[in-house]
């Protein structure tokens, strides 16, 4: 089984060696000025060297996206049961709900900002829960509308109650589109955190560490605060994974990734 997985991934991790590699010889090559690109080993010197800075700065920031992803989670939930529920909600909704998604996120972070204040911690989650809310609202309805309906029929024709067919019917169709809307939640919370800290609050947060550190150019400590990120946005992702391939084994997508 180690085995299997370790040829499954192993061309991943060959371009992401080889990358890492032809990087560093092509900055060290072609004499690129180090404040416009450092090399990963100065990267990596400057992430053991900052360690406690940089990891306060990310756990900062993972609770703001956490927070952030919870809220929109639940609010895109409560608001896609009531939407797939009531045709009226459905086509009140649904239009506004596509039309607010496409609204550049700069947009509204500073308005949350002042809303909840600039210094105040919600108002980056409230900024990553706006992110995170339309997909899963959207895909959420998606999926409860998507039954099929010889099985809801069959419900019926059981005397079955609505909590009986949704549970039964609706919500196993539904998770495939409830996980991956959450899987592209992982990646817009961390996102709107890191842009929402863009304008302005704590110091002890990446997006501002990304901002004071290319200011003053010192681009090794800028990228290495981007490969905080990437690494908790990857973290992120593959819990939502190992909670899918645990909530619904049955489905084709788990079972075509194998053990």
């Amino acid at each position: 089984m180690v085995m299997e997985r370790l040829r499954r991934y192993s061309p991943a991790i060959a371009v992401f060696v080889g990358g890492i590699v032809a990087w560093e010889l092509l900055v060290r090559g072609l004499n690129i000025q180090r404040f416009l690109l450092p090399p990963p080993t100065d990267i990596g010197a400057t992430l053991v060297e900052q360690w406690p800075r940089l990891s306060q700065a990310g756990i900062n920031t993972l609770i703001e996206a956490v927070g952030g992803f919870a809220i929109g989670l639940a609010a895109g939930v409560l608001v896609a049961l009531a939407t797939a529920r009531f045709a009226f909600a459905r086509g009140a909704l649904m239009p506004f709900a596509i039309a607010a998604n496409a609204v550049p996120i700069v947009a509204f972070a500073p308005i949350m900002n002042n809303w909840f204040g600039l210094a105040n911690p919600l108002s980056k989650a409230m900024i990553a829960a706006l992110l995170v809310f339309f997909p899963v609202m959207i895909n959420t309805v998606r999926g409860l509308l998507s039954a099929e309906p010889a099985a809801l029929e069959m419900m019926r024709s059981y005397a079955a109650t609505e909590v009986q067919t949704f549970l039964k019917v609706r919500a196993p169709a539904a998770l495939p589109f409830f996980f991956t809307a959450l899987k592209v939640a992982t990646t817009l919370s961390l996102i709107g955190a890191i842009v929402g800290e863009y304008f302005g609050g704590s110091n002890l947060v990446l997006g501002r560490v990304i901002v004071e550190s290319a200011a003053f150019l010192r681009f090794s400590e800028a990228w290495a605060a981007i490969v905080i990120v990437s690494a908790m946005g990857i973290a992120f992702y593959l819990i939502i994974l190992a909670i899918e391939r645990a909530v619904m084994p049955w489905h084709v997508s788990v079972r075509a990734r194998g053990p």
